[in-house]
């Protein structure tokens, strides 16, 4: 009779405690093992490509190469990898754009060694699993419209103070442009006003800074 292999997993963090007690975790499970440890997003798409673990488990706030930006190279190499999110950050816009890139799962930071080992296991046969917050966040945010590539560029020169001549400017359009998007994007997401939209945009993910 023979042995199963060991679940493989490459861990991507940027923390080393965080990865070292991950790593710890995964060689005491049964069944499990460490291929390989990431301290950023290009490290673990090279260690990916190296490895070629059954499970990547990759934290999304990385330097060099964020998590988002990883997945979908990840994904460039092989269209099957499984791939599990485990973050600080929250936000219906940033777990779907995940998810859409190709991440089987998505897990906060706050969940715990039995919950992230078990995510792993179901990821690897196909089971998504969101958390449950996770889970309302989306349910809440389900059918809103989302925001579009103009008016997200729109909301970042917002974020970094510029205002809407300035933001025309660098867009090359005119300031009524930049005022009726801005009229758009405070509809979108229901805010008062654009330091309101720009608060609530970073909360769901759809502004990384």
């Amino acid at each position: 009779m023979t042995t199963p292999s060991p679940i493989r997993v490459l861990i991507a963090d940027d923390h080393p405690a965080m990865r070292e007690g991950l790593a710890h975790a995964v060689s005491l499970e049964a069944g499990m093992q460490v291929a390989a440890q990431a301290g950023d997003g290009l490290e673990a798409v090279d260690l990916f490509r190296e490895h070629r673990p059954n499970v990547t488990l990759i934290d999304l706030q990385m330097p060099r190469m964020n998590g988002i930006e990883a997945i979908a190279a990840i994904r460039e190499i092989d269209r099957k990898a499984v791939i599990v999110v485990l973050t600080t950050y929250p936000g219906d816009a940033r777990v779907m754009r995940a998810l859409a890139l190709g991440a089987t799962s998505y897990l906060l930071k706050s969940s715990t060694t039995s919950e992230i080992l078990s995510a792993i296991r179901s990821a690897l046969d196909g089971r998504q699993v969101l958390g449950t917050d996770l889970r309302r966040d989306i349910a809440t945010h389900a059918g809103s419209e989302q925001l579009t590539k103009r008016e997200l560029s729109v909301l970042k020169l917002a974020a970094m103070g510029y205002g809407n001549r300035e933001i025309g400017e660098a867009l090359g359009v005119s300031e009524e442009t930049i005022k009726s998007r801005i009229r758009s994007i405070l509809g979108k997401l229901d805010a008062s006003d654009r330091t309101h939209a720009v608060t609530l945009a970073i909360q769901r993910g759809f502004l990384e800074l």
